[in-house]
Parts: C-alpha cells; structure tokens; sequence
C-alpha cells in the first residue's frame, strides 16, 4: 500500500493511486516564528488587534476568525496615504526561535506527509482586512495606483517571509489562503483579478517552487472556476476549497486536470451543520467521490484547514472515505498509519 503522500503524488500527477486520498491526510500543517509572534484567533476570542494592526473576532460556530470593521477599527482611514497606517511587522527572528520550529518540522515523518508550512492571510484578503472588504473592493477600482502600491509592498513582505520559511525550515509544500470570491462569483473579475493579483503570486509561488517546495496549496472556499487558468499561470498545483457545485467541479477536474487539482467538494453547508448526520456525510463523500473521480481530485471539506465547525462531522467524513477505500479498492487505512491530526481552528 502507498503511503498517504505517494498516493496523493500518484492523484495529481495521474498516476496509479491505490486508493481515494483521505482528506488532510498527506498534509501535515506547519506553524513558522510569525505565527507566534501574530499568533491564530482560538473560538471564542474576540477584538484580538493582531501585528498588521487588525481587530479579529472568531465567534463560536463559525469555521475561523475575520476582522472586525467598525469604522474605529479600519486601519487605513486614507488609501491615498495608505502608508501612514500599514506597518508591516518585523520578519527578523533570532536563529533560537527557527531552531525551536524547525524541530517540530523534524519530528514529522515526511515519507507519510508533505510538510506543509501554513502561510494566512494572502495578499487579497490582507488588503481587504486592512481596508475593509466593500471599501477595498472599491478602491480596486477608484484607486488603482494606490492599490498596486499597497499589493507590492505586501508581496515584498511575503517574500521576506519566503526566504525565512525556505531557508530555515524547508518544507516541501506550501498552505497558502487567500479567498477569492463568494458561493457563486469571484470578487473580481478575471481581467482585474489578473491586472492585481496574477504578477504577485507569479513571483511567490515561484520563489517557494524553486526553493524546495514541491507542492503549492492554495486555498480559496469559494467559487473560482473562472480564476483556474490563472492559478495554473500563477504555479498553483493543488486548489483547496473548491466548490462542488456552483464550480461544476467534475468538469473542472476533466478540463484542466494535469495541468492543477482540486482539493475539497465537500462543502461545510452540505454536512457541518446543526443535526448533521453520519448518514448524510457519507452520502456526501460518496456523491463527489462518484462524480469528480480518483485523479486529479482530492476530497475535502471546503474549509481552510483540517476540523470542522460542529464536532464530529470532519471524523465521519474521513471514516466515510475510509470505507469507500475499503469497499472500492480493498484498502484499509489502519490509524496507526495516518499521521494524527492537525487541528489549526
């Protein structure tokens, strides 16, 4: 039997998996010094000012944390003058503090997972995190110059965060967010999407891709099927998120795979809600499995990040998969080969 990582290896590249990749399970997310320093919203946590300066909330039964904009706490008051209030925060961490992330990157068995470094938020959602999304939406297009100047300096940052990451932890793929639209449309379109975003995931991704990162997973819960040439264009090997339906996910996956998969399917408003059913998680799991196929395509709960808002529902839909394997192509998945799970939310 593969293991976990050589199997997904064999599902994006078309080859022979034995078997349906089982959610996160050949992705092991991992923290770097940033993330300490502006560390994650836990639930329950409210008007929490991280190191940009934004106020984050992460209200219970919801699957993260976003930022709060009462008009007090938007950062940039002026985007003419943006640079009187965004600060990037320092990236200079004492060799003690990588030394003391780079062991927990050692004790992860990478033969059975990619180590996979969490990097959140992208460059679209931190625009609009400091700005607010109506108003950052809008400054796209009254305020072009202004906000080039603003991704540009967020690119350098990620950048410097790049050579940190590559340099002292070496993973060998990368768990980027940044959300890109809403159920049924992207927030730009294509030809604005481009004319912003394209050239400055360009120069990211192919930093991490020719600095030891095998595979760049970018997560979007969104619709994005319009925005899928440009990820393949951007170095964008895995789409994580993906919607099943708003998305026509099994065309996505006929139409352009071998060129990107698609790592999700299972949307949280189809399993994780209040009443949720191992009855209707397995229904799920067995209807996009069916539909999307083994290549190519991973199945995932749409959220950014291994759990569930309701308890219980990200544990059935792996047992759901687990079955399917075992009725499908005979395997089954012992827990003491799966690495255990990585909860970030």
């Amino acid at each position: 039997m593969l293991t976990a990582k050589q199997n997904m290896l064999e599902v994006i590249r078309g080859g022979n998996p034995d078997r349906i990749v089982n959610q996160y399970e050949a992705v092991y997310l991992m923290f770097h010094p940033f993330m300490f320093a502006s560390p994650l919203l836990q639930k329950g946590q409210e008007n929490v000012v991280n190191a940009w300066g934004v106020t984050n909330s992460f209200p219970e039964g919801t699957p993260g944390a976003f930022p709060v904009h009462t008009p007090d706490k938007i950062v940039v008051k002026d985007i003419e003058h943006w640079r009187d209030y965004v600060h990037a925060p320092s990236l200079k961490f004492s060799q003690d503090q990588w030394d003391q992330i780079k062991e927990q990157y050692d004790a992860v068995d990478g033969s059975k997972a990619f180590k996979a470094a969490f990097v959140a938020p992208g460059l679209f959602e931190q625009t609009h995190h400091l700005c607010e999304i109506t108003r950052a939406l809008m400054y796209y297009i009254t305020n072009e110059d202004a906000m080039h100047d603003l991704l540009k300096y967020l690119t350098e940052w990620e950048l410097e965060l790049a050579e940190g990451i590559c340099s002292n932890l070496h993973p060998d793929a990368l768990f980027h967010h940044d959300d890109w639209g809403s159920l049924d449309s992207s927030f730009m379109s294509p030809a604005m999407f481009e004319d912003f975003l394209l050239e400055p995931y360009k120069e990211i991704y192919k930093y991490y891709h020719e600095h030891g990162v095998e595979l760049v997973i970018h997560h979007s819960d969104s619709y994005g099927a319009n925005l899928v040439p440009d990820m393949i264009e951007m170095g964008i090997d895995v789409w994580q998120g993906c919607m099943m339906e708003t998305n026509d996910l099994p065309g996505l996956v006929k139409k352009y795979g071998g060129k990107i998969s698609f790592m999700g399917g299972i949307e949280n408003r189809a399993v994780d809600f209040e009443g949720w059913t191992d009855e209707n998680c397995d229904a799920v799991v067995r209807r996009v499995c069916e539909a999307c196929g083994n290549k190519y395509f991973i199945p995932c709960i749409a959220q950014g990040g291994p759990g569930s808002v309701y308890p219980g529902v990200y544990d059935s839909l792996v047992k759901s998969i687990d079955n399917l394997n075992k009725e499908k192509y005979g395997i089954e998945h012992p827990e003491e080969g799966r690495l255990p799970l990585q909860v970030l939310f």
